[in-house]
């Protein structure tokens, strides 16, 4: 499966569109034949070197020779370990014991590897190789190891395995999205974020053009610049990079885009919407899913007539994709009735083998149960969820978003949405924290200050009393995570 999803078709577009360009990288375009090469000289170097177990440490660097690397170790067999370029250098090192990685593939000029673990992919000599694939290697076989970050301080490794991420592929083109080789595709994504990993395998398997973005900040401007200046025609963003480009619309010409999909957090719905405005003909995406789901599993496709489904302002997450199946538990792990919210929980054929050796995660997240009359292992997603009469699912924020004040179990989306509805050009966000024993609000609103009496006037027309915020707070700009999400972690921290 994963040589026909995946290997197959990149394989026989680096012959067949050899002259055209897959990727434009720091405004440097690359054909599918320097591509090509780049993949067989790395490949040469992975088969001149003895490499003890399967899985490989690679250093994700902005340039051909990573995105190489990837093909040229899957046609060997092997799995990939990304390695941030700019997170903590222990951290890695961590990753790096836990799975037992001796080898690197590092195309930066001076590594902060260890030499006896390194192959340099920037290496100028030729290696003659070829693009047989290795045999012997089923899709059981790992592709990657994703490690995010864990409860405990440690990063948990999540494993996907080929026929994951086959499953995936498969179940992306069944949503209908049309990509060919005329197409612009943005990758925004660091490549230890499973999004990436759509973004550039969906515009390599049809012969389109990836258009990458360097590790900055604000690359929100990085992106604006090259939907003027190239006319992205695919896109892939989180809302809160959408959020930042809102102001630039104006100067971008953004009929060329022809669809956008939008992911990695909620979606809120006025914010998707306001595209229709620049560009009535774009197709709309919201698409949601945990890394251990193999990059999405819900899909909703949007609609320009104004009539998309949405719980307190956030898009409906839709309906599962072809090779997941769905179910909404309680508490009790019974099933939820129809619009009853309860614990998102997802099987079938994209979830992941499992945590990268933590056998205590894997019994708490993965269960099996009974649906339609076969046993499948579920995975929980932590997601509160309902299911409307139509099948279409609705998000209504992490489980562990919901706080208990004065006896009353509330969820922070019902604020965060009420306080968009009176300032709809703000980004906001909801926080609890518990001060001498008891539980705090905290909204926390981006921008400049300003007096704030009529909006908690609005609030305390709209919320009980017990939902209004203690405190409000301003900070010029939210802080996002390296996955573009706004990140709440450290907005918890500045609230101390």
């Amino acid at each position: 499966m994963f040589e026909e999803e995946i290997l197959q078709p990149v394989m026989a577009n680096l012959e067949r569109f050899s002259e055209r360009n897959a990727f434009c990288i720091e405004n440097k375009f690359y054909t599918y034949n320097d591509f090509s090469n780049a993949i067989k000289k790395i490949r040469g170097l992975l088969q001149f070197r003895e490499i003890r177990g399967r899985n490989v440490g690679l250093v994700t660097n902005n340039d051909l020779e990573t995105y190489a690397s990837i093909f040229a170790l899957w046609l060997e067999g092997y799995s990939y370990v990304p390695l941030h370029i700019n997170q903590p250098v222990d951290r890695c090192y961590n990753i790096i014991e836990q799975v037992g990685i001796t080898t690197i593939l590092d195309s930066s000029k001076h590594s902060r590897y260890k030499q006896s673990m390194l192959i340099n992919t920037n290496e100028k000599e030729h290696v003659n190789s070829d693009f047989t694939i290795r045999r012997h290697i089923t899709d059981s076989d790992l592709a990657y190891i994703l490690f995010t970050s864990g409860s405990t301080g440690i990063p948990k490794g999540v494993t996907i395995s080929r026929g994951n991420i086959a499953a995936f592929i498969n179940s992306f083109w069944a949503t209908g999205i049309q990509i060919n080789e005329n197409d612009r595709c943005l990758q925004c994504f660091d490549l230890t974020f499973d999004v990436s990993v759509q973004c550039y395998l969906s515009a390599l398997i049809k012969g389109a053009c990836v258009f990458t973005v360097p590790y900055m900040e604000g690359k929100y401007l990085y992106v604006a610049g090259l939907m003027e200046e190239y006319g992205l025609s695919f896109a892939v963003m989180a809302p809160s990079m959408l959020r930042y480009m809102q102001p630039f619309f104006e100067q971008i010409d953004m009929t060329k885009l022809k669809s956008c999909i939008l992911t990695a957090e909620a979606c809120p719905k006025k914010l998707l919407e306001c595209i229709y405005t620049y560009n009535s003909q774009i197709q709309l995406f919201d698409f949601y899913g945990p890394t251990e789901a193999t990059v999405y599993c819900t899909c909703y496709k949007l609609s320009n007539t104004g009539l998309n489904k949405d719980l307190n302002g956030i898009i409906s997450i839709g309906k599962a994709l072809k090779n997941v199946s769905s179910i909404i538990l309680r508490e009790d792990g019974t099933e939820c009735k129809c619009n009853e919210k309860g614990e998102l929980c997802v099987a079938g054929l994209q979830i992941t083998p499992g945590y990268w050796n933590n056998i205590e995660k894997n019994s708490s997240s993965f269960f099996e149960y009974e649906l339609d009359g076969r046993l499948m292992r579920f995975y929980k997603t932590g997601d509160l969820c309902y299911m409307d009469e139509y099948g279409d699912i609705m998000y209504s924020g992490r489980i562990d978003n919901q706080v208990k004040i004065q006896g009353y179990r509330i969820e922070l989306g019902e604020i965060e949405f009420q306080a968009r509805e009176f300032l709809p050009n703000k980004n906001v966000v909801c926080l609890a924290k518990e001060i001498n024993d008891i539980v705090t609000l905290f909204l926390v609103i981006e921008g400049e200050e300003f007096a704030t009496q009529e909006l908690v006037s609005y609030l305390n027309s709209k919320l009980p009393s017990y939902m209004i915020p203690t405190h409000i707070l301003f900070i010029k700009e939210f802080p996002l995570n390296s996955s573009d999400k706004v990140d709440r972690k450290k907005m918890k921290l500045i609230i101390n």
